[in-house]
């Protein structure tokens, strides 16, 4: 990928080890690379360095990734930006993408990704750059003869041909005079069935090519006779709709209009993420219904127990006040009334813990205190831990700081890796929950350790893929522990087997974004 002209490229990211190692390899492949830690430093840097493309994380304090993209965007949209995000992020990239980012690359970097989105950004910048010149000239006028060999050579060699992304272009009458093989991949066309045959009107409903117009006219994206960003829907050659993210310009000439340049980007792939995306909500949910279902039974102990004793204490308090109350038996009523209320109170938390931990919504990221979500997951899964001779062992930190995080989310982690440990364990066994905080790597750490079976070194490094299962037919589909990788990767932590051996296992969940208040 070396280049005896480099590249001037800005890597902004707030952590200091993926600055470095990413630098030196962008250095290595021939780009000349400036970093930052955060938005408003890389944002500063880009005004005075000049780079062609920028790489920008999106979860960073203060100015995040997004913030970035948009200032880019709107001071210098000739740089081309690549965002990088987290498994869990897919969607806030998404977003990114529709705000005209070049790509986007999940952490952990891979130099394959990596250089395929560095590949596209070049292009993309070629590409802009060269339709710019090209409106320059055309709207400023030169010879007819300048004109015919531009024209003729270097908008359809070099431009158009080349370019990523489709180009058609039209004449004053709205008939298309060019078209690119990549807008005719796009629309599933052949070259002939479309040059000077069809209209660009053609390639829309009525009311989408409506409000195209509409837009040129106005200044609602990006200015008159301009569109910078709107998202429409073509008619492919085989009658289907295709999403599509468009820009467009009205050409001049003699200061008439001659014709209008419209650039398309294909945004079936982004849908698919999409969908892709809502099936991983599906999953996520389907997985904590699993988890529900094993608690269900042990919870109609859990709840029948205290729910007798309230019972057994209300006839005996109904016998106390028929038989009249002296001060002697008002003393022992009082005493009966307050362990039917403590009782009453147990129910109460044990079935808002489980409505709160089976409601499907959206993920919200609040101050969470770790000691408070360790207490309700033991209060979940306790019954199922005495049914199963399994003892329950819970060391905290004194102080350790609140995370920002879904509580919810965080919970179903810390009881699918409860309900791993009792299947290593079907003998019984001790499984030790400990939470910690480092203060030097600013981390909250939850570690959950067994004394079960271990894991074999043939399927560590395969534990955390969807549906990959160790378990007996009947007994899993292999979705837990991919569940809690993806909710740790949204969360911008991670999870890991810290040791494991025939003796038991350790899995620890780490925290780094600590709340602000």
């Amino acid at each position: 990928m070396k280049s005896d002209t480099p590249w001037k490229l800005v890597l902004i990211d707030d952590e200091e080890g993926i600055r470095k190692i990413t630098a030196i390899a962008l250095e290595d492949w021939g780009y000349q690379v400036k970093t930052a830690e955060n938005g408003k430093d890389g944002i500063d840097l880009c005004r005075t360095f000049g780079p062609r493309i920028v790489i920008t994380d999106i979860k960073m304090p203060g100015m995040d990734g997004l913030q970035v993209l948009e200032t880019l965007k709107r001071e210098l949209p000739e740089i081309e930006v690549i965002v990088m995000t987290a498994f869990g992020d897919i969607d806030t990239a998404i977003r990114a993408i529709q705000l005209d980012a070049s790509d986007f690359i999940t952490k952990p970097i891979n130099d394959q990704a990596l250089t395929l989105a560095l590949d596209r950004a070049k292009n993309r910048f070629l590409a802009k750059k060269q339709i710019r010149e090209y409106t320059t000239l055309l709207e400023t006028g030169w010879s007819s003869a300048t004109r015919a060999l531009l024209k003729n050579f270097a908008f359809q060699q070099q431009i158009i041909e080349s370019s990523i992304n489709g180009i058609i272009a039209s004449g004053p009458d709205g008939q298309i005079k060019t078209i690119n093989n990549s807008a005719l991949k796009i629309l599933g066309y052949g070259k002939d069935r479309v040059a000077d045959q069809m209209m660009i009107a053609d390639l829309f409903d009525k009311a989408e090519y409506e409000q195209m117009i509409r837009a040129l006219e106005s200044r609602s994206h990006g200015g008159e006779n301009k569109i910078n960003l709107m998202e429409t829907v073509l008619w492919g050659s085989d009658a289907t709709h295709i999403p599509v993210q468009i820009s467009a310009s009205v050409l001049f000439e003699d200061n008439k209009k001659n014709g209008i340049l419209i650039c398309i980007r294909d945004l079936r792939e982004l849908r698919q993420i999409e969908r892709k995306m809502a099936d991983q909500e599906q999953i996520l949910h389907q997985d904590k219904m699993m988890s529900l279902g094993k608690l269900a039974a042990s919870m109609v102990h859990e709840i029948n127990n205290p729910l007798s004793g309230i019972l057994n204490y209300l006839r005996l308090m109904s016998k106390i006040v028929k038989k009249g109350l002296t001060p002697e038996k008002t003393d022992k009523f009082s005493r009966y009334l307050d362990i039917a209320a403590t009782e009453t109170d147990r129910c109460s938390r044990i079935v808002s813990n489980l409505l709160t931990f089976s409601r499907k919504s959206d993920m919200s990221f609040a101050a969470t205190d770790v000691k408070d979500l360790i207490r309700r997951c033991e209060l979940l899964s306790r019954h199922k831990l005495e049914l199963q001779h399994v003892a329950l062992e819970i060391t905290t930190d004194e102080d350790i700081p609140r995370i920002e995080a879904d509580a919810n989310q965080i919970q179903q982690c810390i009881i699918n890796l409860i309900f791993n440990a009792l299947d290593a364990m079907p003998e019984g066994g001790t499984i030790t929950l400990h939470a910690g905080y480092d203060p030097e790597k600013e981390q909250v750490a939850v570690r959950i350790t067994d004394t079960g079976t271990g894991i074999d070194p043939s399927d560590l490094p395969h534990i955390f893929e969807p549906f990959y299962t160790t378990k007996d037919a009947g007994y899993g589909v292999g979705l837990g522990l991919s569940t809690v990788y993806g909710i740790m990767e949204r969360h911008g932590g991670s999870v890991r087997v810290e040791k494991t051996s025939s003796s038991g296992t350790c899995f620890v969940l780490t925290f780094n974004r600590l709340a602000t208040s």
